[in-house]
């Protein structure tokens, strides 16, 4: 019967219909392996100014070797970053800095232009004059693995395992952070004391 019907139509609409039919089953197939196989969210493409921001002074912090608290409750209040030693907190909300300023804890705002190496100035206690500037690419390298200039060349491994465990992305980093590390290792082991 199915020749008989295909007989009885012109050429065109024979190759037409099978292309359609083709057309169909090969979007059936993409359909379903999308679904079947998601990729992947990209998470290296976006970082945002406020982490950015974040890395500076963390790049910093490290440069001077002033320990630091990352988003510490005081209060109730969220400071972005908390010096135990002084009972000093920087945050980056004007709502945050006033309700701090009616705490002991004495309050730094830090606006959005303000970059990560110029929060020394702001600090109420005195701060390391670095030998160089922050982007020095041994001080650099050092405050992304979290240790001071002088560190043995074991210590550099050591933190080197433990940054590049987190940072790395089949465990939630971010590749572009993972690269920083692995290019800070590469730069303080050469500089190792």
């Amino acid at each position: 019967m199915f020749h008989e019907v295909v007989g009885s139509q012109p050429e065109w609409v024979v190759t037409a219909g099978l292309g359609v039919a083709a057309f169909v089953a090969v979007a059936c197939v993409f359909v379903a392996g999308a679904r079947l196989f998601p990729d992947p969210p990209n998470r290296s493409h976006h970082v945002s100014g406020e982490e950015k921001r974040r890395r500076e002074i963390r790049t910093y912090l490290g440069a001077v070797d002033q320990p630091f608290v990352e988003n510490h409750s005081l209060d109730g209040l969220q400071a972005d970053f908390y010096f135990p030693d002084h009972d000093v907190a920087v945050t980056f909300d004007p709502r945050t800095y006033y309700r701090l300023q009616r705490t002991p804890t004495t309050a730094v705002l830090v606006e959005h232009e303000l970059p990560g190496s110029h929060l020394g100035a702001r600090l109420p206690f005195d701060v390391p004059a670095l030998g160089g500037p922050v982007d020095d690419p041994t001080t650099a390298a050092f405050a992304v693995l979290g240790l001071p200039v002088e560190a043995s060349l074991a210590d550099v491994r050591a933190a080197y395992r433990e940054k590049v465990k987190e940072a790395h992305p089949d465990h939630g980093g971010d590749r572009d952070e993972f690269r920083r590390v692995r290019e800070a290792y590469t730069t303080a082991k050469e500089h190792a004391g």
